[in-house]
């Protein structure tokens, strides 16, 4: 089905935002004949050139600096990007006048005719993504893996190969505009405090998550965190029939992690999946492996296929990747942890002796829930960022804290308090906005500066006892910027 099956010829589609989403979704609604204009609140000096050169490219009219009603009531449906709230005044002028404003997935959702796997979740989302698509494809499926993780939904509407299923990770931006898009496969992470800033509660934010299991009917199926207790009573509310199925540590769940394996009921019989000796061997690895077991069981995918892609998978850049070992210390890039959730999952991984490096912009967390994890597990924190002082008033009295003017300071101050058996973990619980491009961006200066902490100091093995399997990934990859 193309474009023209569902709208008339000469529609007029108005992109707001021209991202990542909105560059893929012009592409395609271009290409289907669609009239096309686009609004920006970048001035074009803020644009960067190949942004310029991409609308000069298609011919489209732009406006830039502001998004405008003049401009905007002019089209018959806004498309807006994920990055635009949507309760700004200017869309509910368009909603007043008529004109539909939808998002990404509500757009595309009667375009696609193949089975859906969504994930979505405070933390975890990409790499149980990208997971998922690894056993697929192990198990011989064709496989479009996509959505917040970098690749827009309209990429694969416009050159629609032929496969067999879409694995898509969903921030709550996406899904708070989502309309009728639904998932044949529904799978909820965990839920905590993240973009507070943006969804204004833990109740607007939670029922932003809540919407991957819209129009779900008992031919589909919700995996659910049964180790997070919000998740297990916002599954409770769940009425569409789907199968529900739970994951985590309790015996209730048909896929319990037990230490490094996964034991799986599944139609009657016993599985097991040993993460020994893989990347996923740590405490966020099982249960990110036990939601993506659960899923690909639940597509058909045979267990051997699912323990060659378990093996083989790779952890991406900037989640929990060891860059450097130096003078008996273990120096981690978790630059991804942007919440408070993130770096308890962080913490988990280690038995103490943690330098934390922390901070960055504040996204309207709550500090405060990490008194009792960097109580046990931290000796020192060092703080960089605009959320500084929001952090140094939430945990004082529970460890000592520095302050660092850059991440080279940070670093270098760490490396010169750490002593043989330590870990230095980046896992900042902010936005990486105030002092770098994106978290990637953050990661590689922090792996940078981690390489020249250790040339200036003399090397002594390692003689501590902490337990890690943790991935080494010292030449940090690209990465998306995105919503959660």
């Amino acid at each position: 089905m193309n474009m023209q099956d569902e709208k008339k010829a000469g529609t007029h589609v108005a992109v707001m935002g021209l991202g990542v989403s909105g560059r893929a979704a012009m592409r395609y609604l271009v290409s289907q004949g669609v009239k096309v204009s686009v609004s920006d609140a970048r001035s074009v000096q803020q644009l960067p050139a190949a942004d310029l050169a991409f609308l000069t490219e298609y011919g489209v009219k732009y406006e830039c600096g502001s998004h405008t009603l003049t401009f905007l009531r002019k089209a018959d449906q806004i498309l807006v990007s994920p990055g635009i709230r949507q309760d700004l005044e200017i869309l509910q002028q368009l909603r007043d006048l008529g004109i539909p404003v939808l998002g990404e997935l509500a757009m595309a959702a009667p375009l696609v005719h193949k089975p859906v796997v969504a994930i979505t979740g405070t933390n975890g989302k990409t790499t149980v993504t990208a997971l998922i698509g690894e056993l697929l494809q192990r198990a011989g499926k064709k496989v479009f893996v996509g959505g917040n993780i970098g690749t827009s939904l309209f990429d694969y509407l416009s050159s629609p190969d032929d496969v067999d299923v879409l694995v898509l990770e969903l921030s709550s931006f996406q899904l708070e505009s989502a309309g009728a898009f639904k998932a044949d496969v529904a799978i909820l992470l965990n839920v905590t405090p993240d973009h507070l800033d943006r969804h204004g509660s833990m109740a607007g934010y939670a029922a932003a998550k809540m919407k991957i299991f819209s129009g779900q009917g008992p031919q589909d199926t919700a995996i659910v965190s049964g180790d997070d207790t919000f998740c297990r009573e916002l599954a409770a509310g769940l009425d569409g029939g789907q199968q529900l199925l739970l994951f985590g540590h309790d015996g209730d769940c048909q896929a319990q992690v037990v230490g490094h394996c996964i034991h799986l009921r599944w139609q009657g019989k016993q599985e097991r999946y040993d993460l020994a000796g893989s990347m996923l061997a740590t405490a966020t690895g099982g249960l990110n492996s036990a939601a993506a077991i659960l899923a690909a069981r639940t597509l058909g995918c045979a267990p051997e296929a699912i323990v060659q892609g378990l093996a083989a998978f790779q952890v991406a850049a900037h989640r929990m990747a060891l860059v450097g070992e130096g003078a008996g210390v273990l120096y981690y890039d978790d630059s991804k942890a942007t919440n408070t959730g993130a770096v308890l999952s962080a913490l988990a991984n280690f038995a103490g002796n943690v330098i934390l490096i922390a901070g960055g912009r504040d996204k309207g967390d709550d500090y405060t829930l990490l008194r009792e994890s960097v109580g046990n597990k931290v000796r020192c924190l060092i703080l960089i960022g605009e959320a500084t002082d929001l952090i140094a008033q939430a945990l004082a009295g529970m460890v000592e804290i520095k302050k660092a003017a850059s991440m080279e300071a940070a670093v270098f101050l760490a490396a010169s308090i750490a002593r043989a058996g330590d870990v230095v973990l980046l896992s900042p619980a902010c936005a990486s906005f105030d002092m770098f491009e994106n978290y990637g961006h953050r990661g590689k200066v922090f792996a940078d500066a981690v390489r020249k902490a250790i040339e200036a100091v003399p090397a002594i093995p390692v003689s501590c006892g902490i337990r890690s399997s943790l991935p080494v990934q010292a030449e940090p990859v690209g990465c998306k910027v995105g919503g959660a």
